[in-house]
């Protein structure tokens, strides 16, 4: 008999629908309170856990003599000791109508990357307000990335009721005051209501503090709101994220339907590489299927063997996605080091990642008043819309379309760590041009590997980087004059030089140096291609960007030559005076003084040029090409 109760109850608890949300708004206003209050007053705190709570209140609780139900979630010592949230925690409970997944997110403005992460995957937003204190900025800033994030359904709770005497008319400035304000940032869906969590009164019942309200506490709107109709995309997405390959007679793709359904026999495309099949089988871990729909996970396979690799999209063919490497996006920048355009990311959209850069920012939203602003950067927590250009094709919607093949995670290529994430707005190829086919790279008759036949050489960038002073303009030239005297073909191309025209209208700033080295990289990348042993002497002091160099015409091709003098001899050698200037606060963004230099970790050459003559510093150069087989007899 106990048995079939069980059965009964877990097949009950199966059938529930599922409600993912978020609590988030400014410092203080109660958010993790009000998650103890929701856990404590549905009965889901075991009795040993609310004894160590209460134990716990005495020591690190702000609530005097009652029990700090924020202790239930505020789990780490550093946010106990501080009476805040560091990071997102996540807290499970259930009612009789609906399972719940709770995302408590930090209030302070340094941890907006963390809210924004928790709020990533969630159907609903829970605001908090404190009746005290009113709308603060961070409660506008969080309200803006719920709205960027798709969530449609925002529930403002107007906490702390209890210090303002329950007064009607404070909850009423407010409701109207939040309303205006999501309701301007476009979320369908917005109630208000008036809550105390410490006390509990409108949170899982009413109580007696506010015999005025008459609508429904937070527990009932959670429970009745509908998130059925949120996904509004019929068409079928089904991004791969695995080739199933366990032996030469099966291959399967597998992934989780992200929009839409398919059925066995049903006409399927492969984006980005068009090509068309159709669906031999759906294979699940239940076993085969004839027909499967959102948010299954499935492996399919095709009755003909096409190529599609991790990250393309299975779509039909008369409802396909947009095709295009350049986008328009909202990207929330969640790193220390900002965000320069010109700089070369990763970007993951669905499961693929694809090297890129951001071309421009075209705006800096300020949160406050909604106002856009020009900007050359963006520092952590800023928001900002911005044009990406990948390096290859992608298949993506707008993330208002569907969030899954819409949305896009930025990684630092050299820290591996997410730098920013974003929504996909639009498509930026050129209107009137379908899938960004106006540009291709055009093939030539006359191939690389015939130039580097003719002139009798294998083609490279030798790369000198170092301070200023270090002596990489002298050793380049000599370098370049060396080669020339041995029959090789080559180009210097000189920091100095390349500032007087084709870059000019960089400045010196961060993001216009990174410009600067992207704009030599691709010429470099040219010269390269024609054949050239290409010499360039610039401090390019970041080694995110003499990578971005590398990745571009290939390790093979590229030589890093770090002249590793150091900066007190650069100083003594400076007949021009700069350092002192810099030192003095007379030249801004000074490489070595008001900025910063990264010296490369593993280069294929490193000379310090005050231990050696510029002939005995060539001569190391030459030697290197010669061993590595590059300069031809």
């Amino acid at each position: 008999m106990a048995a079939v109760k069980l059965k009964d109850f877990l097949r009950r608890h199966e059938a529930k629908d599922l409600l993912r949300f978020i609590t988030c708004g400014s410092v203080d206003d109660g958010k993790s309170t009000l998650i103890g209050r929701l856990l404590h007053d549905t009965h889901q705190i075991l009795e040993d856990t609310l004894a160590s709570v209460t134990s716990d209140s005495r020591k690190w609780g702000t609530t005097g003599d009652l029990v700090d139900l924020a202790l239930l979630v505020d789990g780490l010592q550093a946010e106990r000791e501080q009476g805040i949230t560091i990071d997102v925690a996540y807290r499970y409970f259930d009612t009789e109508l609906r399972k719940y997944i709770i995302a408590d997110c930090p209030g302070h403005e340094q941890y907006t990357r963390n809210m924004a992460t928790g709020a990533s995957t969630v159907d609903l937003a829970v605001i908090l307000v404190d009746a005290a204190r009113g709308v603060q900025v961070q409660t506008r800033r969080h309200a803006y990335i719920v709205s960027l994030l798709g969530i449609r359904h925002v529930v403002v709770a107007v906490n702390k009721m209890d210090l303002v005497e329950y007064d009607e008319r404070v909850f009423k400035a407010i409701h109207e005051e939040c309303v205006a304000l999501i309701g301007r940032l476009g979320v369908p869906d917005v109630r208000v209501v008036p809550v105390s969590a410490l006390k509990g009164h409108n949170v899982v019942t009413r109580g007696e503090g506010m015999p005025w309200y008459k609508g429904q506490t937070l527990l009932e709107l959670l429970d009745s709101i509908d998130i059925s109709r949120d996904q509004d995309l019929a068409d079928l997405r089904l991004p791969v994220q695995y080739v199933n390959r366990p032996d030469a007679r099966f291959r399967g793709y597998a992934g989780t339907i992200a929009a839409g359904e398919l059925a066995v026999g049903d006409p399927v495309l492969a984006v980005p590489s068009r090509r068309m099949s159709r669906i031999k089988s759906i294979v699940t871990f239940e076993g085969d299927l004839q027909r499967a729909a959102a948010p299954m996970a499935v492996t399919v396979t095709l009755e003909d063997e096409i190529d599609i690799s991790r990250g393309d999209l299975i779509v039909h063919p008369d409802r396909s996605p947009s095709v295009s490497r350049s986008i328009d996006a909202h990207l929330i920048w969640m790193s220390d080091a900002p965000l320069l355009p010109g700089k070369q990311y990763e970007f993951k959209i669905s499961h693929r990642y694809l090297r890129g850069t951001v071309e421009r920012i075209h705006h800096r939203v300020d949160v406050n008043d909604l106002s856009e602003h020009a900007a050359d950067e963006l520092k952590l927590n800023e928001v900002g819309l911005c044009r990406i250009v990948l390096a290859e094709q992608a298949a993506f919607d707008t993330y208002a379309t569907c969030r899954t093949t819409g949305a896009l995670i930025v990684v630092d290529r050299l820290s591996h760590a997410t730098a920013g994430a974003g929504m996909i707005l639009t498509s930026a190829a050129p209107q009137g041009v379908q899938h960004d086919v106006s540009v291709f790279w055009q093939p030539t008759r006359v191939t690389h590997g015939q130039r580097a036949n003719q002139k009798a050489q294998h083609p490279c960038i030798l790369w000198f980087t170092g301070l200023s002073g270090a002596g990489k303009s002298t050793i380049a030239n000599a370098t370049e004059q060396a080669l020339f005297l041995r029959g090789h073909h080559s180009y210097l191309l000189d920091g100095d030089n390349i500032r007087h025209g084709l870059n000019k209208d960089l400045d010196f700033s961060d993001a216009g140096r990174v410009e600067n080295i992207r704009r030599i990289g691709e010429i470099a990348k040219l010269f390269v291609d024609a054949g050239l042993i290409v010499v360039t002497a610039f401090i390019s002091p970041f080694r995110s960007d003499r990578r971005l160099v590398r990745d571009l015409v290939g390790a093979d091709e590229f030589v890093e030559v770090f002249i590793s003098t150091p900066i007190e001899v650069c100083e003594k050698r400076d007949v021009k005076g700069l350092y002192a200037k810099a030192r003095e606060g007379k030249i801004r963004n000074f490489t070595g003084v008001s900025s910063p230099y990264e010296a490369p970790e593993a280069p294929e050459i490193e000379i310090d040029s005050s231990k050696f003559l510029v002939a005995e510093c060539v001569d190391r150069v030459i030697r290197y090409l010669e061993a590595q087989g590059r300069l031809k007899n």
